[in-house]
């Protein structure tokens, strides 16, 4: 557990982080790519070796906004059933693919397109946005399975927006707080379980993408602040010259990464990933740099306000339930799927579970 004294000892680095959290559109450390659309072409190819009734879940691109992120169509072709299904709660799209018992190979190939560009918010200039619905209002703030909004994820919350007098404000202390006290661990398997009350009752704070951005989410919700985690994969290498991230190859097979949203008062929906500034921190060459390393603080001001688009999300889904699965929902919906009469098979194991994901940039839909 953080205690009182490693709380108070921390808040002088939040104090110091703070100050260079709020870049705005017009600054040159943001990740900005002059409003220019650029398309990508992701490609998932299945093939399971069984006669076992299976079942098989890719994620479809299905994640909307008008600024800088548009699905272009989603595809497939193999020896299956398949249809396009949705998340009832969320909306995120799914491929379901069936195979019936006494086949052989199952393949199946998925294809999903997607047109993206550069993410910057004006922060530091203001100005006015459109309200969330009360339904989207409450289905931002609300609880999830991994991602509670009372015990110590609230209390945890409180301590650290504790005198800010704005919605913005709050989101920064969380974001500065999390830069300062998180760790990225390298032996964490994929992109983390997102358990945030585990990590907050942990000695350490450590874990990837889905545990930093999901405990993000959680003390925005808590603090009221409307928040989301947005999943999806990386599809290129960094413009900015960022090694750690981007994509050195098409094979994008273990890229995922998931980010995170708050919407706040006068600026709508504001892009921040607390996650990727601890991998710099520990991945971006040479490895292990201090917190006052200049790459590394120009990627805490970068990403918080703005995104490099070097990725698509996939959607905001949580505790998404499979249709005509017999498991358990998940967390969030990231990874492909499969489960045969045996149960389901690891989505973290690629190589077992047979998959490849590989990512290209394409001119136009029909390329």
């Amino acid at each position: 557990m953080l205690d009182r004294r490693n709380f108070l000892k921390s808040a002088a680095s939040v104090a110091a982080l703070a100050g260079g959290a709020l870049p705005a559109s017009a600054d040159p450390l943001a990740f900005s790519d002059n409003g220019d659309w650029r398309a990508y072409e992701i490609r998932t190819i299945v093939e399971i070796d069984s006669t076992e009734p299976t079942h098989v879940w890719v994620p479809a691109a299905s994640f909307a906004d008008p600024l800088w992120s548009r699905p272009l169509g989603t595809n497939w072709t193999g020896n299956s059933s398949a249809e396009l299904v949705r998340d009832p709660v969320y909306g995120a799209g799914i491929v379901k693919l069936e195979w019936r018992a006494g086949a052989g190979l199952r393949r199946a190939e998925i294809v999903n397109r997607v047109a993206t560009r550069g993410r910057s918010v004006a922060l530091a200039a203001g100005g006015r946005a459109a309200s969330l619905t009360s339904e989207e209002r409450a289905l931002n703030l609300r609880p999830t399975a991994l991602i509670p909004t009372d015990g110590v994820v609230k209390e945890t919350s409180d301590r650290i927006v504790a005198g800010a007098p704005t919605d913005i404000a709050k989101a920064s202390a969380i974001y500065a707080w999390l830069v300062a006290n998180t760790e990225r661990i390298a032996a964490t398997r994929g992109c983390g379980s997102g358990d945030i009350k585990a990590m907050l009752a942990a000695e350490k704070l450590g874990g990837k993408c889905a545990d930093i951005n999901g405990l993000f989410v959680g003390l925005a919700r808590a603090a009221g602040l409307p928040a989301r985690d947005l999943y999806g994969i990386r599809v290129a290498p960094s413009r900015f010259g960022y090694k750690s991230l981007g994509v050195g190859s098409a094979d994008v097979t273990k890229a995922q990464h998931c980010r995170a949203e708050v919407y706040l008062r006068d600026y709508g929906w504001v892009p921040v990933d607390p996650a990727d500034v601890r991998k710099v921190v520990l991945e971006e060459p040479p490895g292990n740099r201090p917190l006052d390393d200049d790459m590394v603080k120009q990627a805490r001001a970068r990403l918080f306000g703005s995104w490099e688009m070097n990725w698509i999300a996939f959607n905001f889904a949580h505790d998404v339930s499979l249709p005509g699965s017999t498991g358990a929902p998940l967390a969030y919906f990231m990874y492909p799927q499969a489960e045969t009469a045996g149960g389901r098979l690891d989505q973290l194991d690629a190589d077992g579970f047979k998959y490849e994901i590989t990512s290209k940039e394409i001119t136009s839909a029909s390329s």
